[in-house]
C-alpha cells in the first residue's frame, strides 16, 4: 500500500532522514509501523510566517517497497534515418533533436553560435570589452540563451507536455536530482554548460549532428513544401522537415520570413527594467529576519501590480545573481539576469517589466513589436555611451523624476551610467513603473529604496513576432514541413515549456515524416 503525506520541517531538518522519519511517524499514527520507505515528492519554502518551514510531499510505501526505476532515456543510431533539420541548439532544438532520435529519425542540429566552451570567450569580450560578437554572445550559441541566464526551471506548462520527462533527461544529463522534487527547479550557469555538453554528445553517439557557425541564411520551398535550408549564404542542406527552433532575438529570421512572404504575426509581450537590490535586504523582507539562516536558499519573490489596464510585473527573478548584458548586435543595450547554483553573490535582481499591446504601436506591419523592440534598445545604448554601459538610475529617484547624484555598488560588469529613465522608455511604461514601485514597496518591506538600483532595458522578455502554425500539425500554414517551434515563435516562455514544445514538434515532423515514434 502506498499512500501520500504531507509534512513541514524546519530549515535545519530538511535533508536529515530521522526528522523525515518523526514527522511521517506523526503524520501516520500507528500506520507508521508499517512504513518501509519513503520518497519526496515535492519541496517548498512557506515564509508567510515567522516560522519559515519546508512543506514537503512524501509518498509512503507500506508494507511494501518503492520498486519503481527511475526514468532512463535510452537512444537508437539512427545514423541512416532520414533527416530532421532543426535550426537553433537551445533547449527547444536539443529536446526536439533527442526526441528525433527516440523517433528513429537523424537529427541535424544548425546553431549559429559556438560551443559552450568557446562562447565563454566572448561572453568575457561583451562583460569587459563591450564588444557584441554578433553571432556567439548570451543568446546565441549552444545551449541558447537560458545556458548562461540562469537555468531556471520553474513552468506553468503543464498542459503542454510531460515536465517530469524533461526534468529527468537534464538529470540524466548530469543535473541534480533535486530538479525533481524542489518547487522552483534551478540549475545554474555554473552547472548547465556541462549538462548542455552531455546532451550534445548523446546527440552525437546516435548518429544524428550538431553544426557550429551554421547560420540559415535562406529556407528552400517549392510547391509549398519545405526542401531544406541555405547556410551561411553559400551551403544547401536538404530535408523535408525543418524544425525552428531560433529563440526570440534571431530578428534576422523574422525578416527572412517576411521577405520571402512566409506569414509573420506581431505579437505583445513587456517591456521594463532590471531591478537590482542587495540580497540581505530580499532574505530579511521575505524571511522576516535581520540574518538569513545558513539552512535557507537566497530569497525569492514574485512581484505583481494592476495600473488602471496594465499589469506591471517582477519576472525572471535571480538571487545571489549578477545582470548580464544580453544584446545581440551592436548600438544596442539589452539587460537580463542570471544566477550561479549556489547563488551566492550579494545582489538579488529581477526584471520589472510592463504589458505592451499591439494598439501601444502605430501601424499594421507585421514586424511591427520587433522595431518598436529595437528602437528602445538603441535609445539604452545612446544613454548609455557606448561600450554596453546602461543607463540606470536609483529607484526612488526614478519615482520622483531625480537624476541620480551617484549610483549604489551594482553587478552590471560593463558599468553603468546616470540617466532618466523615462527618456529612453515610453511614457505609458514608464509611468506604470512609477506607480507600480511604491505598491510593490508596501507589500515587500524593504524593496522600495533609494539603496536598489534600476537599469535599464529589459526587452527580451519574450518574441515580439508570432509565426503562425497550425494547432494539430504544428506546422506553418503555407509551409508542410515547416515547424515553428518554441520561445522564437511565440509558443513557450522559459527552458522548461521551450523543451517540452521541441519535443511535441519533433513528434509532429515524425508524423509527418510517416513513421512516428512511441
Amino acid at each position: 500500500m502506498r499512500k501520500t503525506v504531507d509534512i513541514a520541517l524546519i530549515p535545519e531538518d530538511v535533508s536529515s532522514d530521522a526528522a523525515i522519519r518523526r514527522a511521517l511517524s506523526s503524520a501516520l499514527g500507528r500506520q507508521y509501523s508499517r512504513l518501509n520507505t519513503y520518497k519526496i515528492l515535492k519541496r517548498s519554502i512557506d515564509a508567510r510566517s515567522r516560522r519559515v518551514v519546508y512543506r514537503m510531499q512524501v509518498e509512503v510505501f507500506l508494507d511494501e517497497d518503492n520498486l519503481a526505476e527511475p526514468l532512463v532515456f535510452h537512444y537508437q543510431n539512427v545514423s541512416l534515418g532520414l533527416p530532421v533539420i532543426i535550426v537553433g541548439a537551445g533547449p527547444a532544438g536539443l529536446f526536439a533533436a533527442l526526441r528525433c532520435i527516440e523517433n528513429g529519425f537523424r537529427p541535424i542540429v544548425l546553431e549559429r553560435g559556438k560551443d559552450v566552451k568557446q562562447r565563454r570567450r566572448d561572453l568575457a569580450a561583451i562583460n569587459k570589452e563591450g564588444v557584441v560578437n554578433t553571432e556567439s554572445n548570451y543568446c546565441y550559441g549552444e545551449g541558447g540563451a537560458g545556458t548562461y541566464s540562469d537555468g531556471k526551471l520553474y513552468t506553468r506548462s503543464n498542459k503542454r507536455g510531460d515536465i517530469n520527462k524533461v526534468l529527468a533527461m537534464f538529470v540524466q544529463h548530469g543535473a541534480s536530482e533535486d530538479i525533481l522534487i524542489d518547487a522552483r527547479p534551478h540549475i545554474g550557469t555554473n552547472k548547465l554548460p556541462n549538462i548542455i555538453t552531455a546532451m550534445r554528445e548523446t546527440i552525437l553517439s546516435a548518429g544524428g549532428e550538431v553544426q557550429f557557425g551554421k547560420k540559415v541564411t535562406d529556407l528552400h520551398v517549392a510547391d509549398g513544401r519545405i526542401r531544406g535550408v541555405e547556410i551561411n549564404g553559400a551551403e544547401l542542406l536538404s530535408a523535408n522537415a525543418v524544425i525552428l527552433a531560433t529563440g526570440h532575438s534571431a530578428r534576422d529570421i523574422y525578416e527572412l520570413l517576411f521577405k520571402k512572404g512566409i506569414a509573420v504575426e506581431p505579437k505583445p509581450f513587456a517591456l521594463g527594467v532590471r531591478i537590482e537590490h542587495p540580497q540581505n535586504v530580499i532574505d530579511s523582507a521575505q524571511y522576516r529576519c535581520d540574518i538569513r539562516s545558513e539552512f535557507l536558499p537566497p530569497a525569492y519573490y514574485s512581484l505583481v501590480e494592476q495600473v488602471g489596464e496594465r499589469g506591471v510585473f517582477s519576472f525572471c527573478m535571480c538571487p545571489g545573481g549578477i545582470i548580464a548584458p544580453c544584446a545581440t548586435d551592436e548600438n544596442e543595450v539589452v539587460v537580463n539576469g542570471w544566477s550561479p547554483s549556489k547563488r551566492n553573490n550579494p545582489f538579488a535582481n529581477s526584471g520589472t517589466v510592463v504589458q505592451v499591446t499591439l494598439d501601444d504601436v502605430e501601424g499594421d506591419h507585421p514586424l511591427k513589436m520587433m522595431h518598436f523592440q529595437a528602437e528602445i534598445e538603441r535609445k539604452a545604448f545612446e544613454a548609455g555611451g557606448g561600450d554596453l554601459v546602461a543607463p540606470a538610475q536609483r529607484m526612488i529617484d526614478f519615482v520622483e523624476d531625480r537624476l541620480s547624484a551617484t549610483l549604489p555598488k551594482n553587478s552590471y560588469l560593463p558599468g553603468t551610467k546616470s540617466s532618466r529613465l523615462k527618456d529612453i522608455l515610453p511614457d505609458f511604461v514608464a509611468g506604470s513603473l512609477r506607480k507600480a514601485l511604491p505598491v510593490f514597496g508596501r507589500k515587500m518591506k524593504g524593496y522600495y529604496t533609494n539603496e536598489a538600483i534600476i537599469v535599464g532595458v529589459e526587452s527580451r522578455t519574450s518574441a515580439p513576432v508570432r509565426i503562425p502554425r497550425d494547432q494539430t500539425s504544428l506546422q506553418h500554414p503555407q509551409v508542410a514541413g515547416l515547424f515553428p517551434c518554441a520561445e522564437g515563435a511565440g509558443y513557450a516562455g522559459g527552458i522548461v515549456s521551450a523543451a517540452i514544445d521541441g519535443i511535441n514538434c519533433a513528434d509532429a515532423a515524425a508524423l509527418f515524416l510517416g513513421n512516428a515514434g512511441s
